[in-house]
């Protein structure tokens, strides 16, 4: 009998010594994990950072780059419609006066 306690013993304590082994593994996944995103949004800042430096520069009158040119006309063409949305909307509101 006291064969089978220490044998469960045993493998108690080696169930217990895989699981926190198994814990720290996961939790080490995760840390990293969470790494890979901050890397990620600062990436994004950036692409946005240096997509609004192009904008700037197009807006300025200044040479950009040839593959960027159709992307400032596009935003160019979107802020012209957004006034237009305005517009109408002070219309509207201004009937309801």
């Amino acid at each position: 009998m006291q064969e089978f306690f220490e044998d469960l013993g045993k493998k108690i304590s080696e169930t217990a010594d895989e699981v926190v082994k198994r814990t720290g593994d996961a939790v080490e996944v995760q840390r990293i994990k969470a790494e890979i995103r901050t890397l990620k949004r600062s990436n994004e800042r950036d692409f946005i950072d240096m997509g609004k430096m192009i904008w700037e520069k197009f807006k300025d009158g200044e040479v950009v780059g040839d593959s960027f040119i159709g992307f400032c006309e596009e935003i160019e063409k979107r802020d012209q419609k957004i006034d237009e949305y305005n517009e109408e909307i002070n219309k509207i509101k201004e009937m309801e006066l």
